[in-house]
């Protein structure tokens, strides 16, 4: 058999079958939950709507001493930080940090009944937040869903390389799907029509996550270092252990990084609100002075920034306190320094104010969640993770009606293959941008070769026999 040029048809084909293979379970999860997450809004207002309908008969007490009432109801606490009421009806939600956990506080602004406590991990769109970024299992599966959203953009172009059409007669299968030529065309024309449409939305959405994920984040902190474009904080983390305090709807911390569609977290690290081991057994925190709270909120409320609005009290290594709007739509985004003892407005920071590639990741963040133009964003949203559940639901479709008994049903690889340099640098290049995908790569290609490739049992099983 002469040699074949690499890669054809039938290897990309191979590449698209094992990728799809680690895939789709977690595109299934990840699609679902991203669902619910572009709702955050709608839901958060749905289970809070006891809150923001509340009779008002007179004024409000001050701020401090609404405070001074969550801090009551949390013995042993101390104040993270206040949220300004979004309607003149709403009560007042107060993060309070109780043993390195954050409880939220719902407090009617004039009687100071304290209404509902809650921690801020768990709160329903907390859970899905933490599902949908780490899998509810930290560092560990933040780890695997970067990994499995580096093989899902290698699946989507694998996918498009064999939907491109060839011998064309007809839009039929390439455009749109043939309804009437037979169980397995029909599939087969899901299958392709749809990832063709949703593909670019899909790549969009995988990598504008990436700044999430612990590894691949770590590694853009660490490219920004080297090419001089890194900034004191940045406006998202990346982290899933560290301690948290909520504000807002969404909890946040005064000077902590924003986590992933959390309109008002500190840290990514706020999942669970554990607190993490170098923080336990300290000393407790020294009380805040509160004197300036009322004057602070006197000052921001006339600025009209997007709800919701956080003013924040300093959290680490940070002194200054700071009011900030977390609106899902980052580009809207304002922040404000605070004098400690006047509550006077000392600085602000706007969009236009940051480093251009914070201004990149944001804007593609806030498209991300939902939130960059609209109810549009939404929907564009909804169709592109539905268009992926049925992408994921259609190929095991198909490879049930193509398999054969007793092996696993890869397509069979070619004869000697010839290398192809120009895909050698474009594999690479990919493992560049994607490093977790380069070392896995090199794992499965060690592991073939090492173990796989001699057990003939599971090399048959697993079609890496050549034919």
């Amino acid at each position: 058999m002469s040699e074949k040029s690499w890669p054809d048809y039938r290897a990309v084909w191979r590449w698209h079958f094992y990728a799809g293979l680690f895939c789709i379970p977690f595109v299934i999860v990840l699609s679902i939950s991203g669902l619910i997450y572009l709702f955050k809004p709608q839901i958060e207002a749905w289970n809070d709507r006891h809150y923001d309908n509340l009779q008002m008969t007179g004024s409000s007490k001050p701020v401090s001493e609404q405070i001074a009432a969550a801090i009551a109801a949390v013995p042993g606490s101390s104040f993270s930080s206040y949220e300004l009421p979004e309607f003149a009806s709403s009560s007042a939600r107060i993060v309070v940090k109780n043993d390195e956990t954050s409880i939220r506080a719902y407090v009617h602004p004039e009687t100071l009944q304290i209404l509902h406590t809650v921690p801020d991990g768990e709160r329903f769109m907390r859970w899905i937040f933490r599902l949908h970024g780490e899998l509810l299992m930290g560092n560990r599966g933040s780890n695997l869903v970067e990994l499995a959203a580096c093989w899902t953009i290698v699946l989507l172009i694998t996918g498009l390389f064999l939907w491109w059409p060839r011998n064309v007669k007809g839009l039929g299968g390439v455009l749109y799907p043939r309804l009437f030529g037979g169980s397995r065309m029909f599939w087969r024309d899901i299958h392709s029509v749809v990832g063709m449409w949703i593909s670019f939305c899909a790549i969009f959405l995988l990598l504008t996550g990436l700044p999430w994920a612990k590894f691949w984040g770590d590694y853009f902190k660490q490219v920004r270092q080297v090419t001089g474009t890194a900034v004191a904080q940045q406006d998202w983390s990346n982290s899933g252990e560290r301690s948290s305090s909520g504000s807002g709807r969404s909890g946040t911390k005064g000077g902590g990084e924003t986590p992933r569609g959390d309109s008002g977290s500190a840290e990514h690290s706020d999942h669970g609100g554990g607190g993490s081991s170098r923080t336990k057994g300290r000393a407790p925190a020294p009380p805040i002075d509160l004197t300036a709270i009322d004057k602070m909120v006197e000052n921001v409320a006339p600025l009209k920034l997007d709800a919701p609005v956080v003013i924040s009290a300093p959290g680490g290594r940070s002194k200054t306190w700071n009011a900030k709007s977390n609106t899902a739509n980052r580009p809207r985004r304002v922040t404000v320094e605070l004098d400690p003892k006047t509550g006077a407005i000392l600085s602000r920071e706007d969009f236009k104010d940051r480093h251009w590639v914070d201004r990149a990741v944001s804007v593609g963040i806030a498209a991300h969640e939902g939130a960059l133009f609209g109810w549009p964003n939404q929907v564009l949203g909804v169709v592109t993770t539905l268009g992926l559940v049925l992408l994921s639901v259609s190929g095991v479709i198909l490879w049930w009606k193509r398999r054969d008994q007793g092996v696993l049903g890869a397509p069979k690889p070619a004869l000697s293959p010839r290398v192809s340099w120009g895909l050698i640098s474009i594999v690479a290049f990919i493992g560049i941008c994607l490093p977790l995908f380069a070392a896995s790569l090199l794992f499965v290609l060690f592991l073939e070769w090492l173990v796989l490739n001699r057990i003939p049992a599971v090399r048959t099983w697993l079609g890496l026999v050549s034919t």
